[in-house]
């Protein structure tokens, strides 16, 4: 036994001997002349060196620099490698490590769906549903919580096999609108407005969708819009606008990929409302040029403008799916029309200013000063269809058209001021003040306290934007054109703008 352990000792040691002698010789081996060689090479160099002369050792140390620069190079590039290569593996290495965090961020979603399905059946369960037999009313409550639209579909789930039909109001013409709901303002809600600013209002809103409310603080302007949602019995939705607002995804909301969800806006749940109402909807933006109109607002400013009232579509998402809300179709929604906009707007240094392309579109009632109170007896609300409303603005077009009359001197002025200030309106103006004064009439007010109104809304506030100073005699002028076409006593608002522009120049 001995025997065998000392040979198997004396084995072991001759085996990894010829192992490390064949490393030896590999890699030890080829460099071992090289010590002898150096004696030889030293021999040559001195049997030479004496007869080198100035050329040979000149020669002699530019190929030992050319030598030493070769072989720093090799190895200045074996070192850029080298940090590639290192910077390489510990690119590789973050992104293993990315993609484990990855993974790991995936699984916590899958776990948070996971949780949320839960969560889900315990509410499907505190309930005393069964899964297979959900009854209607329990499966869209699952569908309101897991729709991409939550809110919009809450919306459908309430007015679900509601009747929103209104009867018409019997014997209702526009003069006793305006003078029913001044009534109703004072007497429930202490709000006080002139006769001729709600006769404005009304003439607005058959004119256009989106009505400005402009002047100082506190002069009733929000009031109003909300005012007039408790007059219909459906309150105005009064939605804030921000500063930071760059875009329409501000004001309708967007999709969010992260949660598949789409962020619902207050504005946007209110205009989807007004698809299921048979009334007239305000909604208010507040403070609308806190940030610029023309940004957030554009899309609606556009589609607003086409005559083809079926093509009234904003599309809120561009994918489609059968858990959608019932009034949106392949991802768009179309603008109802019994909805009105209604902007307020202070004229300050925190503001900006409304520009043209907005004020052409709307029709802006300005407020410098607080109500009179007045007495007035106690009026009840009113309900009455947004057809019908619409239907007295269509009569009024009918039944007071603007007479040729007025068209010829209000296209005299319109001469008058293209010559004296190089401002023309066109026919989109036109076209408002076709409607705007025949309803202004409808509504107790006469022909040209209508044109006076467009007058200085839409063309004496550009003049705001000239050079008033050098414009004193112009402005002049046009006192007394306006009183030479349409008498002297009309025109009063026109007449009291102007001289507010002399004041400035």
């Amino acid at each position: 036994m001995n025997a065998y352990f000392e040979y198997l000792r004396q084995m072991i040691i001759a085996f990894f001997q010829d192992v490390g002698n064949w490393f030896y010789n590999l890699f030890a081996g080829p460099w071992l002349p090289v010590g002898e060689n150096f004696k030889e090479y030293n021999a040559y160099f001195g049997h030479y060196s004496p007869d080198f002369g100035f050329w040979g050792w000149f020669f002699y140390v530019f190929f030992w620099l050319l030598l030493i620069g070769i072989i720093g190079g090799i190895g200045y590039l074996l070192f850029i490698l080298i940090r590639k290569y290192v910077h390489f593996y510990k690119r590789e290495l973050d992104k293993v490590k990315l993609q484990e965090q990855v993974e790991k961020l995936n699984y916590e979603l899958y776990e948070a769906i996971r949780e949320k399905d839960k969560i889900l059946e315990l509410k499907v369960g505190s309930m005393g549903i069964e899964n297979p037999d959900l009854s209607t009313s329990d499966k869209e409550t699952i569908e309101e919580v897991t729709s991409r639209f939550p809110k919009l579909k809450y919306v459908d789930h309430e007015y679900k096999d509601v009747d929103t039909n209104i009867p018409n109001a019997d014997g209702l013409s526009l003069e006793e609108l305006c003078n029913t709901f001044r009534l109703f303002a004072a007497s429930q809600l202490h709000l006080y407005y002139t006769i001729d600013t709600i006769r404005q209002l009304f003439a607005g809103m058959s004119s256009s969708k989106l009505i400005i409310l402009e002047g100082i603080s506190g002069t009733g302007k929000t009031s109003l819009a909300y005012a007039l949602g408790k007059f219909f019995d459906h309150d105005s939705s009064i939605c804030s606008v921000q500063p930071s607002w760059k875009d329409r995804s501000e004001l309708v909301g967007y999709y969010n990929e992260f949660t598949k969800k789409f962020n619902e806006t207050e504005f946007l749940r209110a205009l989807y409302e007004a698809t299921y109402r048979k009334d007239i909807n305000i909604i208010v933006l507040d403070e609308m040029n806190l940030a610029r109109i023309e940004y957030y607002f554009a899309e609606f400013l556009s589609i607003m403008e086409m005559p083809n009232k079926n093509e009234w579509k904003i599309e809120l998402i561009n994918s489609y799916d059968d858990a959608d809300p019932s009034h949106v179709v392949q991802g768009k929604m179309l603008i109802p029309q019994n909805v009105f906009f209604f902007g307020t707007a202070n004229n300050d240094d925190s503001t900006f200013t409304i520009s043209d392309k907005v004020y052409d579109r709307a029709i802006s009632l300005f407020f410098d000063n607080k109500g009179i109170p007045f007495d007035a007896e106690y009026t009840e609300q009113l309900h009455v269809p947004f057809e019908q409303i619409e239907s007295l603005f269509n009569e009024a077009q009918v039944q007071y058209p603007v007479s040729e009359k007025t068209l010829d001197k209000f296209e005299k002025l319109d001469d008058f001021v293209i010559k004296k200030f190089k401002i023309a309106f066109g026919n989109r103006i036109l076209k408002q003040l076709k409607i705007f004064i025949p309803t202004y009439v409808a509504c107790g007010g006469t022909e040209l306290d209508g044109l006076d109104f467009i007058f200085t809304n839409k063309i004496l506030k550009k003049f705001e934007a000239l050079n008033i100073a050098f414009l004193k005699e112009e402005l002049k002028q046009l006192h007394t054109e306006l009183d030479k076409l349409f008498g002297k006593g009309t025109f009063k608002m026109a007449h009291s703008k102007i001289d507010d522009l002399i004041k400035l120049s």
